[in-house]
């Protein structure tokens, strides 16, 4: 038996998330087929595999059934894959190794995807390109190693180089396979590749227009204050964190009281553009996000990105969460995978200060500012803060130090995401309105 009980100094008022550990007990039973795993009182089996996995994530959203292969125990190890094409933009991967789920990929992940594309270019006899065959991709990939090497304590990316070879063969052997045995779906991925190259050329054309631009800031981004290192930097870059603000006066505290080292900080002006529904070239032609997407080093694929960690730092009130939701429409729309590979954080600053001339506290809830104004007496002094501006640099420092809070961002299933986007971002605007008020009556209430 493994225990873990939080120790309630460090973790004070802490509960646990039924939800990420309900993730991880399914992901277990993907990864052993036949095995039932039981979390309080609700049972997990699967008895296909990542086939499961993939159906539970892309749900009807495929454009075919989806292609599965398990090879056999050998002395390089196991490999077992699952595969599909969706009309998303850009490509999703999960990716395990004994287990663990690597969600910075690695060696197999790459060897994977060198191997798909080499299975598509023998089985059709076409030379494509490898971002018109991945472009849409949703794939799942386990591989099982007797030694594996990670390239950080977190165990998020696996190291070795000498299994490449053995699982580019090996995937290359099992989509040519899976091709010629469902020539229907064949034909529908052919005709999605054909279309992905339609697309690029129609992106390059817009791309072509905003090349200017790009020369223009490729010394230096607008509204960026980088830092010195970067996710590809080895340990260094590891806690390298990009903040996305609202306006140059939060912007301004933090870029005060940062770590030059690790931390940057790119400063929105107002509002982005709400791009649900929008081509990916749509990009390009906002000035904003073409800038925003430069700074973060996705221009090309999210293998470029410069940043561990992508935080939105906007103000505690509607305009902030408002641009909070703009942002994560952005990312769900054409980087949905910076956010399953667990890059993108919402930042927690305080909402209130409980002072008195001896001792200051900073709460983050109602119920600690109460708390804290038992505590230090009725002399105390209760600020509300409205924006990160308000904050000053001195004060801000504590809240982006080692002492910094950041929700992560997660989705459950991809196949929810569309509707969620619809629903919100959309124009079904009687639908969240009723939404809006049978909430508000309810809060009221």
């Amino acid at each position: 038996m493994v225990e873990f009980i939080p120790d309630p100094e460090i973790f004070k008022d802490y509960v646990f998330n039924p939800e990420f550990i309900e993730k991880r007990v399914q992901n277990y039973a993907y990864l052993n087929a036949g095995l039932t795993l039981a979390f309080n009182g609700k049972k997990f089996i699967s008895n296909r595999g990542l086939f499961d996995l993939l159906q539970e994530e892309t749900g009807s959203d495929g454009l075919y059934s989806l292609g599965y292969y398990r090879g056999k125990h050998s002395a390089n190890g196991q490999l077992e894959i699952a595969f599909t094409h969706t009309n998303n933009y850009g490509e999703e991967y999960f990716s395990f190794v004994n287990g663990q789920y690597t969600s910075d990929g690695g060696t197999h992940l790459s060897a994977f995807k060198e191997g798909f594309l080499k299975g598509i270019q023998t089985f059709y006899k076409k030379d494509y390109r490898s971002e018109d065959v991945r472009e849409g991709t949703t794939a799942a990939i386990a591989i099982k190693l007797k030694n594996p090497v990670f390239e950080s304590q977190t165990k998020n990316k696996l190291g070795n180089s000498d299994i490449r070879a053995w699982v580019v063969q090996e995937v290359r052997n099992a989509v040519e396979d899976w091709l010629h045995k469902n020539p229907e779906a064949s034909k529908k991925l052919e005709q999605k590749i054909t279309a992905n190259e339609s697309l690029r050329t129609e992106l390059n054309a817009v791309k072509k227009e905003a090349r200017e631009a790009a020369k223009k800031i490729a010394l230096k981004i607008p509204k960026l204050k980088d830092c010195k290192y970067h996710l590809d930097d080895g340990e260094d870059g590891e806690e390298s964190t990009i903040f996305i603000t609202e306006g140059d006066s939060a912007a301004g505290s933090i870029v005060s009281s940062r770590d030059v080292m690790t931390q940057a900080i790119f400063a929105l002006r107002g509002k982005v553009e709400n791009v649900y529904g929008k081509k990916r070239a749509a990009i390009y032609k906002n000035e904003e996000l073409f800038n925003m997407m430069m700074a973060l080093g996705i221009d090309n694929d999210i293998e470029g990105l410069r940043y561990a960690k992508i935080v939105i730092a906007t103000d505690a009130d509607f305009d902030g969460f408002h641009i909070r939701n703009l942002l994560l429409t952005f990312f769900l729309s054409y980087f949905e995978e910076l956010i399953t590979a667990g890059h993108v954080y919402i930042l927690e600053t305080p909402l209130f200060r409980v002072r008195t001339k001896k001792e200051t506290r900073y709460c983050y809830t109602e119920k600690e500012r109460d708390e804290a104004a038992v505590a230090l007496g009725s002399q105390s002094e209760i600020t509300r803060f409205k924006g990160l501006g308000e904050i000053s640099p001195k004060e801000f420092g504590q809240f982006i130090g080692e002492d910094i809070r950041i929700v992560p961002v997660s989705v459950n299933t991809l196949k929810q995401v569309p509707q969620v986007l619809d629903f919100y971002m959309g124009k079904n605007t009687p639908e969240r309105r009723e939404y809006i008020m049978k909430n508000l009556i309810e809060d009221a209430g």
